[in-house]
């Protein structure tokens, strides 16, 4: 039928978004293959006099066209309805007919002449602005001079070991920056030619990190009089690393429910709700002479921590992480929505076994058991059969 192929005005504007979405960051480059053309579909001479009227609105619709954009008109001979001008495709010439077509002229303007003033400054980074389109078209007036602001302070001052507080730049706040750290660690890194060298935020712009925290419950009775009788405490792994403490065993808990649970147990402490972060533990050297547990949660994740763990501290022994402990909790299972398969070649043989066999679906469809659904009472009688 002669309607299913006579493209109006909508059918061309899909097009073109899509020609829009893929290619905008590309002609921001000031690149891409010009002029661009769709065909309008012309119909056969069997399918115009099927639909005589939609064909004349067709022709008449393309004929009195003022957008954007070159509407090319060709002639054809039939036998029947003679000699017919008709509209075969319309050409755009440069990405501003595109915009204009689609309403996209406003953001591509903002984009354009950012980028201008940005590579006036930074000629450096021709290469690599224009993946940051959408920034450009978007920011508001303020933010994006508060980007040159802060692009151009970090750039000037590359490590001023300052927390993000505390730049002297006007607007500037620890969430603008983390909002934006897309763009702003992207344009730094190019200024800088060292995209590949670093790819933290704070490593980029120089500044000062945020403590890296960890929270640890102080078992003894005696220790804890060292520390005013504090039990739980929270402190920088800087600090913790410092420490000089007298242990005879140190507990690593994914939960934080399960390391608050634990009762006093002499020259011990338990560290808590890291989870996936366990690098942290690495830094803490004095962990390396103290004999350490570890007890996750039974999936796949829960090994991958205790197989890095291990890259860190080897000596490090898992509890209620095997087969056993998995088979006897068949009533707590729950699925594992995004398995992970990994080589972990540090597990222990029977922490392999549960491993494979949650890989397997040897037990059922990607099993898991979380550490918090064991009773407390069988998980406190391991623990303390451990020391």
């Amino acid at each position: 039928m002669a309607k299913n192929i006579l493209l109006d005005k909508k059918d061309i504007s899909e097009k073109l978004r899509r020609k829009y979405d893929n290619s905008r960051r590309i002609w921001l480059d000031g690149k891409g293959e010009w002029p661009i053309s769709f065909r309008l579909g012309i119909p056969s001479e069997k399918e115009a006099q099927e639909q005589v009227k939609d064909v004349k609105a067709w022709q008449l619709f393309w004929h009195t066209w003022t957008g954007a954009g070159d509407v090319i008109w060709v002639e054809r001979h039939w036998q029947i309805l003679g000699t017919q001008q008709v509209p075969e495709r319309i050409v755009m010439h440069n990405p501003e007919q595109v915009v204009s077509w689609i309403g996209e002229s406003e953001r591509w303007s903002s984009a354009t002449k950012r980028r201008d003033l940005i590579l006036t400054k930074w000629p450096i980074l021709t290469d690599s602005i224009s993946k940051y389109y959408d920034d450009l078209a978007d920011y508001s007036d303020t933010d994006f001079d508060r980007l040159l602001n802060v692009t151009t302070w970090l750039f000037e001052n590359p490590k001023s070991h300052l927390y993000i507080r505390q730049l002297p730049i006007r607007g500037i706040d620890t969430k603008w920056i983390e909002n934006r750290r897309s763009i702003v660690t992207g344009l730094l890194s190019g200024l800088r030619a060292a995209i590949d060298e670093k790819t933290d935020l704070f490593d980029i712009m120089g500044v000062r990190k945020q403590p890296r925290m960890v929270r640890m419950c102080i078992l003894d009775t005696l220790i804890r009089a060292n520390f005013g009788g504090l039990r739980d405490i929270a402190t920088p792994v800087e600090d913790l690393a410092a420490l000089e403490l007298s242990l005879r065993a140190v507990f690593i808990v994914e939960n934080l429910q399960n390391g608050l649970a634990f009762g006093d147990i002499p020259g011990a402490v338990v560290f808590m709700r890291m989870g996936n972060a366990v690098d942290i533990y690495r830094d803490i050297s004095w962990l390396r002479h103290v004999p350490c547990f570890y007890w996750g949660d039974l999936d796949t994740a829960g090994f991958a921590i205790l197989n890095r763990l291990r890259t860190y501290h080897p000596h490090v022994k898992s509890f209620l992480m095997d087969l056993k402990t998995l088979t006897d909790h068949e009533d707590l299972w729950s699925h594992d929505k995004d398995p992970k398969r990994a080589t972990l070649s540090l597990l222990a043989p029977e922490e392999q076994e549960a491993y494979e066999s949650i890989l397997s679906n040897k037990l059922g469809d990607y099993v898991r058991l979380e550490q918090e659904r064991i009773p407390w009472q069988r998980a406190w009688e391991t623990i303390k059969s451990l020391i």
